[in-house]
């Protein structure tokens, strides 16, 4: 049996198929969590996937930062647990306030579904550790509320704490708005905890977890993360 990967459902939530193919893909074992139950079931590392968590009513996950499995989703990353959200998943952890800032509508007012680059700003995560700092990934976005928002001090805290984790960028690691699918501040497309441990980001690695699905540049993420606990 592999190293045990939670997966968060929320009523809603359509993405936790393919995380779960991807977990496989990289050695570890799935395991779902119904938003509505309170026990990680012996999870090693926690995934909120993406999808529409209650439907995205209020604000994107406004109202699934307030479910019971999320205090024990707190308590894994306050003990040092790995924390993946993705697309809807950084949403909810900002929410939750396990990560700075918000996630606002795209700058050109349309859902995106493409393909991006995204360049690897840090390796000081349990997900990008051994990636290669300047590294180039091409991974695809899909969503409407993807423009990451901080205060001038938060993101100048964030830059100078290297807890940038991704940035849009071109096919070779070039910055600029021609690049930025949904007008996000500093090209941000995945910031860290202080601790390093949890990471929202809203492209989707678990879509890009083989060449058949036209990249498979977001398999190490997975591999990654589940190398690092293995050492531990």
């Amino acid at each position: 049996m592999g190293l045990r990967c939670g997966i968060a459902v929320f009523p809603g939530t359509w993405s936790e198929r393919d995380c779960a193919h991807a977990v496989e893909l990289a050695g570890g074992e799935p395991v779902m969590l119904w938003h509505a139950e309170r026990d990680l079931k012996g999870s090693d590392l926690v995934i909120l996937p993406g999808g529409f968590a209650h439907g995205d009513y209020l604000r994107a996950g406004a109202i699934a930062r307030f479910a019971p499995l999320m205090a024990a989703v707190e308590g894994h990353a306050a003990a040092g647990g790995p924390v993946l959200g993705i697309c809807n998943g950084f949403q909810i952890l900002c929410e939750a306030g396990l990560l700075p800032g918000a996630l606002l509508r795209n700058s050109c007012l349309q859902f995106r579904c493409q393909s991006t680059h995204l360049r690897v700003e840090t390796d000081a995560s349990p997900f990008l550790s051994g990636l290669g700092v300047g590294r180039v990934l091409e991974i695809p976005i899909s969503h409407g509320e993807g423009r990451y928002y901080a205060p001038p001090e938060q993101l100048a805290q964030l830059e100078a704490a290297g807890r940038v984790a991704l940035r849009y960028c071109g096919p070779g690691g070039e910055l600029g708005d021609a690049h930025n699918p949904n007008g996000s501040l500093h090209h941000i497309a995945g910031v860290l905890n202080a601790a390093g441990n949890v990471l929202g980001m809203m492209p989707h690695p678990e879509r890009a977890c083989e060449p058949l699905l036209g990249s498979a540049d977001g398999l190490p993420l997975f591999q990654a993360a589940l190398r690092q606990l293995a050492r531990a």
